[in-house]
């Protein structure tokens, strides 16, 4: 396809339409000359994926987008802020805490959903378009891409920072065939900032902008299968599913506004849910709390691992 003569106004009408879709923030990248994932290679190899095997597979693809769209000119970076409201500084006794992205419907669902919308939005306004959406679960550096689009900068805990939102931010993207103008990335603004790293519980970054997943409470409530390794048992605090301290303790999420996107306002048993109950949780009862959730992720045998053990950390709690 030849490209476009119009490359500027051509990427102000695709951020029209991505907005239409529902995703407030848009930017773009251009693939050519594009040169990202250079440490990913480093950072599996030192073994900081742990148990995430698939994040092994499909390396050059990460690399190079043309492995997924033949023809790909530009990447359409998109975000949907998540931020609903602040964690509680102290939790009701008895009660565990759950990571705000998992609050509310599954961002996967969600966000698949926006990104059928807009890509018929985009067909029909650019007939020679060809594009692929994605979000989360394809070999694309979601964050790389995003800081080249502007959306923001990778921050030390190694998640992209909007300078509005702050962090809690959705990412997905369109590769597509049009010839788009790209937009400028913005520059790191954490400075001497260490709040993140300080915070973790589990010492989980080696250096700034490095996380060693096997080590992270989100990684170990999620991903992590089986008994949860005993130095790490006591570190979990409150979280039963995700974490979210790195974030509370970012300055440029103290000021974040919380969104009034409908998908992802809190179902109440998520916000502080009963570790007995969690604990115990059965069947039916999982399978109506989850229904659309992203925290069938762990599985109802992980949650209730997780709440067994911060209940035999935490006694007062109990």
């Amino acid at each position: 396809m030849a490209p476009s003569p119009n490359p500027m106004s051509d990427a102000v009408r695709v951020k029209e339409l991505a907005r239409e879709a529902g995703f407030p923030l848009v930017g773009i990248a251009r693939v050519a000359g594009a040169d990202v994932g250079v440490r990913y290679r480093e950072w599996l190899d030192r073994g900081y994926a742990g148990e995430m095997s698939y994040l092994g597979r499909h390396v050059e693809h990460r690399r190079d987008p043309a492995l997924l769209i033949e023809d790909v000119r530009s990447v359409i970076a998109l975000g949907v802020p998540y931020k609903t409201h602040d964690q509680m500084s102290e939790m009701p006794s008895g009660t565990g805490r759950i990571s705000n992205y998992a609050w509310g419907d599954d961002y996967h669902l969600v966000i698949q959903e926006r990104l059928e919308r807009l890509g018929q939005l985009l067909v029909g306004a650019f007939p020679s378009h060809t594009g692929r959406g994605f979000v989360d679960t394809a070999p694309i550096l979601e964050r790389e891409w995003a800081a080249r689009a502007g959306l923001g900068w990778i921050g030390k805990h190694t998640l992209l920072i909007h300078q509005f939102y702050g962090s809690y931010v959705f990412l997905a993207e369109i590769l597509t065939t049009l010839e788009l103008a790209p937009d400028i990335p913005v520059t790191d603004h954490c400075g001497s900032c260490t709040a993140c790293l300080d915070a973790c519980p589990t010492a989980a970054f080696p250096e700034a902008g490095v996380l060693d997943a096997s080590r992270c409470v989100s990684y170990l409530t999620i991903e992590h299968r089986g008994p949860l390794p005993d130095s790490l048992n006591s570190q979990l605090g409150e979280w039963v599913y995700g974490c979210d301290i790195c974030q509370l303790v970012c300055p440029w999420n103290r000021k974040s506004p919380s969104t009034l996107d409908p998908a992802f306002q809190p179902r109440h048993h998520w916000i502080a849910p009963s570790l007995s109950t969690l604990s115990t949780l059965d069947e039916a009862t999982w399978i109506a709390w989850t229904r659309r959730s992203a925290i069938k992720r762990t599985k109802r045998s992980g949650l209730q691992r997780n709440a067994q053990v911060v209940l035999e950390q935490r006694p007062d709690t109990g």
